[in-house]
């Protein structure tokens, strides 16, 4: 019995390839489930809450690896500080939406 069996999966057990495109449509979509009003103009779709942008979201750019370039507030306001992220799996978009639905509690709860 060889060492390295387990190694060679001959691409069994590799994951879909992220299309961006798609994931992009899903996250908009549960963005609308929450309640998030988009607004987009001729750059990335922004979203808002009680008229105070909250959110970015855009395609990356073509020609490097298909991802999502995301960007959330730290706290609503007229001026917001923004922490961007690229999203490039379907996991990485779960767990940025999931931290996104922790912060709502806690923007609502200081209004």
């Amino acid at each position: 019995m060889s060492d390295d069996m387990g190694d060679d999966t001959g691409g069994f057990f590799a994951l879909p390839p992220f299309k961006a495109d798609e994931a992009l449509v899903q996250l908009r979509r549960q963005l609308r489930e929450l309640r998030l009003q988009e607004s987009s103009g001729g750059g990335p779709s922004r979203w808002t809450l009680k008229g105070l942008p909250v959110i970015e979201l855009q395609l990356a750019p073509a020609g490097g690896k298909p991802a999502i370039d995301a960007a959330r507030v730290q706290r609503p306001s007229q001026r917001p500080e923004w922490t961007r992220s690229s999203l490039d799996s379907s996991a990485a978009v779960r767990q940025w939406l999931d931290e996104f639905k922790r912060q709502l509690p806690r923007w609502a709860d200081e209004d």
